[in-house]
């Protein structure tokens, strides 16, 4: 195998079993780290910035005080993860224990917005056109830049009379805690697709899905 080979599920899946730090999101791989400072946080991201330009592959990289939020996938690959990603994610693992800066897995969350359509090939491209995001090869919509959620249109033949729904990703190890937290708020849930997804509906009919990596 080489360097742009797109891997699978269970591929990804194995390589992370060496990469405690990651976990897998929507077509990329994640982790989250804390340092004790906000210039600690900066040091890590300078470093990350060498392994990128070391490797010529570039993660994005989100600094918030002293959080750091990476994550990696393969854009000339189509948006998929490829060994690139997991060589570098272990690089950035490695700069940051090196740091002495901690991950926090449980801080992962990607969140996409749902739409119910009949006909999502009538209202993607102007949804395109209002936000200026890309048009993906799987009707999805996606940022550019990669800093705003991406869109993907749910197609049904009886769309819900409240069309729009969040997909709040997260890792399967950290699932249980929010599910947890929704049963404590007694929201309603539907777990008839777990792990994959758990409907939850507020109390006013609202619906949001807890995804997760497995059994996509």
């Amino acid at each position: 195998m080489n360097n742009q080979d797109v891997l699978d599920k269970q591929q990804i899946r194995d390589y992370l079993k060496d990469l405690p730090h990651w976990r897998e999101v929507p077509g990329s791989i994640a982790a989250v780290f804390q340092a004790k400072t906000s210039a600690a946080a900066i040091e890590l991201v300078n470093e990350i910035a060498s392994a990128a330009e070391l490797d010529q592959h570039h993660p994005d990289v989100d600094w918030r005080y002293n959080k750091v939020f990476v994550t990696t996938t393969s854009h000339d690959a189509g948006g998929a993860v490829t060994t690139r990603d997991i060589a570098l994610a272990s690089k950035i693992s490695e700069r940051a224990q090196a740091l002495g800066v901690a991950a926090h897995p449980e801080l992962i969350a990607v969140v996409e917005v749902c739409i119910d359509s009949d006909d999502p090939q009538k209202i993607a491209p102007q949804w395109a056109a209002g936000l200026g995001y890309r048009v993906m090869d799987d009707g999805s919509l996606v940022d550019p830049d990669r800093r705003l959620p991406a869109i993907w249109f749910q197609e049904t033949a009886s769309p819900n009379p409240n069309r729009f729904h969040l997909d709040v990703w997260k890792p399967y190890s950290e699932s249980s805690r929010v599910l947890e937290k929704l049963r404590e708020q007694e929201a309603a849930l539907d777990d008839q697709q777990a792990p994959s997804f758990v409907v939850a509906t507020d109390r006013q009919g609202n619906r949001f899905c807890i995804c997760t990596e497995r059994e996509r």
